[in-house]
């Protein structure tokens, strides 16, 4: 793992708080933004939970300070991030590659950390696989994200349809039940959209890409023996964008742990697949505890 020395510094990031109740620290994937965080929490009622939501480093609103770029500066920004929030112990809730930073969160800093919940994350060194052209002017082009958005608006059959085709190894009748599915529930609809259209690699989010592609493919071991947090990972078996093999390898290794998984479960379990009700309740209980 590339190792600096740590930053302890808060300023330049591009942070949101809201609620009352237990803290729970929102961790977006690779790419993403505060956005996609927000959209990842929407399951978390204001009476309950304190929600902070974020952009990781290099992200449009973060700063990314490029002599302190590993993942344990990241996890040590964090932690005095919360200082200033007047936080002291706090659950962490993350997705795909926010989670070698939760978990190097939760072994830096184990007496902050009262639960964790990783959600279809990387546990390993990670290479991004090599684009399309119509994947490449979406998530690499500010024209990109336009068009994401606007098809969001005007085409969501088109857009959840592609999303899940390019997160998952449904095909077929499989695939055309599943997104039939999420179109008649709109909750779900809503969250895959707002997460599939947020997750643009270019502009200002264009620094956050190309230090998570630097970083995370430089992991060699996240310690995942050392976190002691109770943790919960979520992963469906059909996730084509971080394989199940991720979760299963921090399964084996992490002390308290429990593996849920999602059959016929896209990159998008959490939010998208049919039990995604019942499985948020879930991670809601866990993310209380302590």
């Amino acid at each position: 793992m590339q190792r600096t020395s740590p930053s302890t510094g808060t300023g330049g990031i591009a942070v949101a708080v809201r609620g009352t109740g237990a803290p729970v620290l929102v961790l977006h994937g690779t790419p993403g933004g505060i956005a996609a965080a927000e959209a990842m929490a929407r399951f978390l009622p204001s009476d309950r939970f304190r929600v902070v939501t974020l952009a990781r480093p290099g992200y449009a609103g973060t700063t990314l300070e490029p002599d302190h770029p590993s993942l344990d500066d990241e996890a040590d920004r964090y932690a005095a991030l919360l200082d200033e929030l007047g936080i002291d112990r706090v659950a962490v809730l993350a997705w795909s590659g926010g989670g070698p930073t939760a978990y190097r969160f939760a072994v830096r800093h184990p007496d902050r950390v009262s639960a964790l919940v990783v959600v279809a994350g990387l546990s390993a060194r990670w290479v991004p696989p090599a684009p399309s052209f119509a994947e490449w002017l979406v998530t690499y082009t500010r024209a990109g994200a336009a068009l994401a958005a606007f098809a969001a608006r005007l085409l969501p059959s088109v857009v959840v349809r592609t999303a899940e085709a390019g997160v998952s190894s449904l095909r077929g009748r499989a695939l055309t039940a599943h997104v039939a599915d999420v179109l008649h529930d709109r909750p779900r609809r809503r969250v895959l959209l707002d997460l599939s259209s947020s997750g643009n690699a270019g502009g200002r989010n264009r620094p956050g890409w190309d230090n998570d592609v630097r970083v995370l493919g430089a992991v060699e071991d996240l310690e995942l023996g050392a976190v002691r947090a109770p943790t919960l990972l979520v992963h469906g078996d059909a996730d084509t964008e971080v394989p199940m093999e991720h979760s299963a390898r921090a399964a084996a290794a992490v002390p308290d742990v429990e593996l849920v998984t999602l059959p016929g479960g896209t990159h998008f379990g959490l939010w998208d697949h049919h039990d995604a009700a019942a499985v948020q309740a879930r991670v809601r209980d866990h993310l209380a505890r302590g």
